[in-house]
């Protein structure tokens, strides 16, 4: 079973993220591109003590990138929407934002 740092990769801080958060109690992160809704789960619960409700995933595929001449491609990433149980309070980190 992976541990909770290697499922979740970061926090995705943007402006859509923000109303998100805002109007559907959801956090969004990127997490890890094989993992499931519900290691997901289980990582945001016992990293930020929370109950979760729902979990919504999305995968992206990397973006053509060039320097000069030279061609390559932006590795492929995964983004999941975590909804946060009613009653639940946001976690620190986005509140002070």
């Amino acid at each position: 079973m992976p541990t909770t740092y290697t499922v979740i990769r970061r926090p995705l801080i943007t402006e859509r993220a923000l109303t998100v958060k805002e109007t559907e109690n959801t956090l969004v992160f990127e997490v890890a591109g094989k993992a499931t809704k519900t290691e997901v789960k289980q990582a945001v619960e016992a990293l930020f003590k929370v109950k979760v409700s729902t979990v919504r995933t999305a995968n992206y595929a990397g973006k053509e990138r060039r320097r000069g001449r030279f061609v390559g491609y932006r590795p492929d990433w995964k983004k999941a929407y975590v909804r946060l149980a009613p009653g639940e309070k946001m976690p620190e980190y986005v509140n002070s934002l």
